[in-house]
């Protein structure tokens, strides 16, 4: 009789990249019975993970509060041999989980302490006492929980070292050779970014950058996400760069490979903040993954990353002129900017790939359910 795992979110969305593509589904190809508690208007059953719906919250602390209920509740009626869950919010009903005597993971895929501190919609007054408080519940959680998940080997340096794995979210190799891309001297002048839309992740800039590009050098920039906070996409739309923009909306998997496969460069602008300068942007690794050059934030972690592929460009994230001369550069040397795709690609093939992260994954999993 195969082993369950339950996989519980609040947060997230059900097909969420890493929770669903990955993890689900490399728990489910590898025998195990698989399901998935998230957000979503009905139970069903897709590529063989069962999901088990909760409702949408209308805030966020009725998200705090009810959704974390009705998780729990769909979760533990499951008695499974494990429970793996991704958000902080769910920190309280993965120790009364424990309490019941089961299995429990937590994946952390943020350094929450530090996010809460930059948080736009907590007051500066409240951030510091915010972030001290996320701090304290991931510390008693890890201390409780059989293991911890960790995105990257920053956040793993927060929990206790024995239980704790370093699981990446690179991108799936099946799905980036799967990808039917234009060659790329045939492709047009198009730039993709893919993801959240906010101020930090640098929309302000991608778009004035675009205005400082000559009129006659053409470009357009490919947007496929959403915006945070949803009013951003007006003001973005004052700006002289938007005429150049084309805002897809959210994406599926598909989409976002057909995006990749039509794109000359992909855009990672993230600002200096403290929780993005030792990240690893899915983003990032997606590019490289299809062949396409990266223009990055000039961050240490990420200039080693692209100096030692030699896979793309970096700048300082907050000047839209030298982002601009670095798009227009990459796009008059086409012979340059196809062997750094092609440079980046071969580096994904080689270290920065989701099969070499799902051992890390199947390792615990199996610990914790044998």
């Amino acid at each position: 009789m195969s082993k369950k795992i339950v996989h519980i979110t609040c947060v997230h969305p059900p097909f969420d990249s890493r929770i669903f593509h990955k993890e689900c589904k490399t728990l489910a190809r590898n025998g195990y019975e698989v399901k998935l508690v998230a957000q979503h208007d009905k139970d069903e059953i897709v590529d063989g993970i069962q999901i088990l719906s909760i409702s949408k919250p209308r805030n966020r602390l009725e998200r705090m509060f009810f959704s974390v209920i009705e998780s729990y509740r769909k979760a533990v009626a499951e008695k499974a041999d494990l429970y793996h869950f991704h958000d902080p919010e769910l920190i309280p009903a993965g120790i009364l989980l424990k309490v019941r005597g089961y299995r429990v993971i937590y994946d952390a895929h943020e350094d929450v302490p530090t996010q809460m501190r930059i948080k736009n919609w907590i007051h500066p007054v409240f951030k510091g006492i915010f972030g001290s408080m996320a701090a304290a519940a991931e510390w008693i959680g890890s201390g409780v929980f059989d293991g911890v998940v960790a995105a990257t080997p920053k956040i793993a340096t927060h929990f206790p070292g024995k239980k704790t794995v370093v699981v990446q979210n690179f991108p799936q190799l099946a799905e980036s050779l799967e990808n039917a891309a234009t060659p790329y001297r045939e492709r047009e002048p198009i730039l993709a970014y893919t993801g959240v839309v906010s101020h930090l992740r640098g929309a302000m800039e991608m778009v004035e950058a675009l205005g400082k590009i000559p009129d006659g050098q053409k470009v357009q920039l490919q947007i496929a996400g959403f915006f945070s906070p949803a009013d951003l996409q007006s003001r973005m739309q004052n700006l002289s760069g938007w005429s150049r923009v084309v805002f897809l909306g959210w994406q599926s998997r598909p989409e976002i490979a057909a995006l990749l496969g039509r794109a000359r460069i992909g855009l990672v602008l993230l600002h200096p903040t403290k929780s993005y300068l030792d990240s690893y942007p899915t983003k990032l690794f997606e590019y490289m993954a299809v062949g396409i050059p990266v223009i990055t934030s000039d961050f240490p972690l990420w200039r080693k990353i692209i100096s030692e592929a030699k896979c793309g460009m970096v700048v300082d994230p907050k000047d839209p002129s030298g982002i601009a001369n670095a798009i227009s550069w990459m796009l008059a040397h086409e012979d340059e900017a196809e062997a750094m795709g092609i440079r980046g690609r071969r580096a994904v093939l080689e270290r920065y790939n989701w099969e070499s992260e799902a051992r890390k994954l199947l390792s615990i999993s199996e610990k914790l359910t044998g």
